[in-house]
């Protein structure tokens, strides 16, 4: 398959339109709410079980040096999108509906397409926010974004939502229809997710099939689990930081009975499986390394907890186990899926993302010298505390547009402030070549205009 795959693409001009066949791929692209790498045991995390997650790694390509936002809708809007934020960014909870995603794409192709998980990108500040008015109900609804059916945590307005995880809500539709509206009693959403994301491989074996599950796991709340034992769906719900562990450890749980699933009905190794995470992990969790340090959480913020994230590529029989220390960032998806389906980029198409397809069968590609990040998730609901912040970073440094310089170590998640008095030869090398990166991103590009938390324009 991966040689059909090459051919298609090294010789374009012999294929004016491409189109999926039933021996092209299936593709599930797993995305976890909330893990930084410490959160896994392949990455040297210590605090949790993940034997289903460390041998979906060990059993395929783990990237060393995979990048996200530093919260969920930066990140989710990135990765559907192939675009950086300073091109498509509304507000936090938006997608901007004018905007095609890999979901489009896909489904051009000849793939059958689904979402099951969380959506978040339609409606998110609560009707009585400042400024609410001018954003609810803005986005994009997920009837229009390029998927033949969907199951989705939080696809309305936020008081609509209900629970993702005990007795879960969930909007539930096809592409085109507005969906309705429900409620799983007695059931956990992670477990409805990885039950529809099967049932819709398996009754699509005739066509080849993209599954998008944004999971809800280990997102707050932090309740009990159904391997948690006083898990009692009937009972309210009881939140607590001490099932945190429990919840990590059930996300590995989804993955594994997803795995398990798909052996089960002769999928497995028609299906490449991809799991990555929105952003690192909550800033009240603590978690340990194999080193001995003890990593605080980073969600939210730009530090390497916020943004260093796990990436994982596993397809029986077609991709060898490896690690690489390829840069990749949530931009990167959108072109990778769509090369993983033999559905090339049209040239006129313009996303930032670089596909790391290549990579993942040992063929030599363009590969990333450094990861750009335009961070701003105002305006928005409890965004008040943030402020705009660009930077750009590779192996070895992270620079920021205002002046800041990080030296990033051998240690994963440690990064060090190099002070301007003290900056060496290599690391005024290292700001020269960073904000090069910035000012051609940013190049011809007008940013969104700088507001606060309720969308009131900032005065500079």
């Amino acid at each position: 398959m991966r040689y059909l795959l090459t051919l298609l693409f090294l010789l374009p001009s012999l294929v004016p339109s491409v189109t999926a066949s039933a021996s092209s791929p299936n593709i599930v692209l797993i995305l976890a709410d909330d893990i930084g790498i410490e959160g896994l045991g392949c990455y040297g995390g210590v605090s949790y079980r993940t034997p289903a997650i460390d041998a979906l790694a060990s059993g395929g390509i783990r990237f060393t040096h995979a990048y996200s936002q530093p919260l969920c809708t930066p990140t989710r809007v990135q990765l559907m999108t192939g675009k950086y934020n300073h091109r498509n960014w509304k507000a936090f909870g938006i997608l901007d509906p004018s905007e095609s995603t890999f979901g489009h794409r896909l489904q051009q192709a000849g793939y059958a397409t689904a979402i099951f998980g969380k959506w978040q990108l339609q409606s998110y500040d609560p009707p009585d926010f400042p400024g609410a008015d001018n954003r609810r109900g803005t986005g994009m609804h997920p009837k229009d974004a390029g998927f033949d059916e969907f199951a989705l945590f939080h696809a309305l307005h936020t008081e609509d939502k209900g629970s993702r995880y005990a007795n879960p809500t969930m909007l539930e539709g096809k592409a085109g229809e507005p969906g309705t509206l429900k409620t799983y009693a007695g059931k956990f959403g992670e477990d409805i997710w990885g039950d529809k994301t099967i049932d819709f491989l398996d009754r699509h074996r005739d066509t080849p099939a993209f599954v998008y599950y944004p999971m809800a796991l280990p997102h707050w709340p932090f309740v009990p689990t159904p391997n948690s034992p006083d898990w009692d769906p009937g009972k309210p719900v009881v939140e607590s930081l001490d099932y945190a562990v429990d919840m990590v450890e059930y996300m590995d749980t989804a993955v594994g009975n997803l795995i398990n699933g798909l052996e089960a009905k002769g999928l497995r190794d028609d299906t490449i499986v991809i799991f990555y995470s929105d952003n690192g992990t909550h800033l009240d969790v603590s978690s340990e390394l194999s080193d001995g340090r003890t990593i605080h959480g980073g969600k939210a913020t730009t530090r390497q907890t916020g943004v260093h994230v796990p990436l994982i590529v596993s397809w029986p029989g077609h991709i060898a186990p490896a690690i690489s220390d390829s840069l990749v960032d949530a931009s990167d998806f959108y072109p990778t899926v769509l090369e993983l389906a033999g559905a090339p980029l049209p040239s006129q198409d313009r996303r930032d993302g670089i596909s790391f397809a290549a990579e993942l069968f040992g063929r030599s590609a363009a590969k990333r010298e450094s990861v750009f990040c335009w961070y701003d998730p105002r305006p928005g609901h409890d965004k008040e505390r943030f402020s705009r912040e660009v930077f750009a970073l590779d192996h070895d440094y992270k620079y920021f547009r205002d002046g800041r310089l990080f030296k990033l170590t051998d240690r994963p998640l440690e990064e060090l402030a190099v002070h301007p008095d003290s900056a060496t030869d290599q690391d005024r090398e290292a700001i020269q070549k960073l904000k090069r990166v910035i000012d051609e991103t940013m190049d011809g590009v007008t940013e969104p205009p700088l507001v606060d938390a309720f969308g009131a324009a900032i005065v500079q």
